[in-house]
């Protein structure tokens, strides 16, 4: 058993978005082998009335306050800096102050830090071994955010590409390894940072199935037969844009076909724009609700719209595990690397997604493809294996980090 120090940049409970349902399946796998350090922020008050049920996992916790307004204004020290915004963003003296005290009075063997953005606190120990699950290439991912956007923005969204890939090269270089979602963020990372490859690991993630099982008994939100769903955290800009695509150039074309189709959008913190598509027949949106799963259990399918994304979609993996069909374009769908299965439709353009969809909403339920639909999840994204290679990450030696131990789904 080692002693670790596991720092997140949101607190990973509940696991009941993206980020968080990694970093959580991380702490409680590790949780069960080791002593956890958890060091991590809280960026939405709800969140703090989870704080006590950390102690079930940690040996010790420390959790600070991050007022997003007030983070955004302290982000902007990194122009002065010539760093990263997201560095900047989530510097925090009581966070380094913490860290320094625990690593003087314990015996860390190993640290795991989930996000670039929390590596700057261990900056100064080269002496345990540590690994850094950078989950996407977040360098990349603002760059996308530049394609899409105008002035002034696309200005700042371009720098912070730019400088947060500077951040992540370096990172990954001082790092014992460096973690990715998907082969191919491994991939996309090694071709930018050559000279780190062989310490480059994809370790995909997983999925409950024991959670999200379509044998469960489900309230039914009655949308109806032609019912399409998408879950997520709908203050999430990638998340934003994917609905909103969806509505303005997809929606309209299915229910001139299927005129009775319903779309729900279940997710915390819509934004304005996002509430606003609830204005439009056949369109709800929920906020936040207590359990995804009666949606996803009497959709006719789940979409994934995805224009911008990096890494595995874990809303299409939740789908799959509850045995309903998905259709996403080619960005969500290149995190699956074992392939797409017969219940997954990958479709490019507007009229291609509307065909994909139509012809689910219309064709009988198919029993054999959504049982295919779970099955692919149970073979290929089951959390113990992933969990097992990551945990023979932390616990290799100092000096090993060579590609012997690289691992790729």
């Amino acid at each position: 058993m080692a002693e670790l120090l596991y720092l997140c940049h949101r607190i990973p409970y509940p696991p009941n978005k993206g980020d968080k349902i990694r970093a959580f399946n991380w702490l409680r796998a590790l949780a069960r082998r080791h002593t956890v350090h958890l060091g991590s922020f809280v960026d939405d008050p709800d969140d703090w009335s989870y704080a006590d049920a950390l102690a079930r996992w940690c040996e010790s916790v420390r959790l600070r306050p991050l007022a997003p307004r007030w983070a955004k204004l302290r982000s902007l020290s990194g122009v002065v800096r010539g760093e990263a915004l997201s560095f900047a963003y989530y510097r925090d003296g009581g966070m380094q102050a913490w860290v320094d005290r625990l690593m003087q009075e314990r015996a860390i063997d190993a640290v795991l830090v989930f996000s670039s953005t929390m590596a700057p606190y261990v900056a100064r120990y080269d002496h345990v071994r540590r690994i850094l699950d950078f989950v996407d290439v977040d360098s990349d991912k603002w760059a996308q955010y530049a394609v899409h956007a105008r002035a002034p923005m696309r200005w700042i969204y371009a720098r912070e590409a730019k400088a947060l890939a500077a951040g992540e090269r370096r990172l990954a270089r001082a790092f014992d390894a460096s973690v990715f979602v998907s082969a191919a963020e491994a991939d996309f990372f090694r071709r930018i940072a050559p000279d780190c490859s062989t310490r480059v690991h994809a370790i995909a993630n997983g999925v409950d199935a024991d959670y999200f099982d379509p044998g469960g008994s489900y309230p039914d939100p009655a949308r109806g037969d032609a019912h399409i769903v998408f879950t997520g955290a709908m203050d999430y800009g990638a998340n934003v844009d994917a609905v909103c695509w969806f509505v303005e150039e997809v929606f309209d074309r299915v229910r001139a076909v299927v005129p009775e189709a319903r779309f729900t959008i279940v997710g915390t913190r819509p934004t304005r724009q996002v509430r606003a598509l609830a204005q439009r027949d056949g369109i709800e949106v929920t906020g936040a609700v207590p359990d995804v799963r009666p949606y996803l259990a009497h959709a006719r399918l789940a979409v994934a719209p995805m224009r911008i994304a990096r890494g595995l979609q874990n809303k299409v993996l939740e789908a799959l595990s509850m045995s309903l069909p998905v259709v996403l374009t080619p960005q969500a769908a290149a995190g699956l690397e074992n392939g797409t299965g017969a219940a997954c439709d990958v479709a490019d353009t507007p009229g291609a997604f509307a065909e994909a969809v139509i012809a689910r909403l219309t064709s009988a339920p198919d029993d054999d493809t959504r049982g295919a639909a779970r099955a692919y999840v149970l073979a290929h994204y089951a959390w113990d294996a992933r969990s097992a290679e990551l945990d023979r990450l932390l616990t290799a030696s100092h000096e090993s980090a060579g590609p012997g131990m690289e691992t790729r789904q």
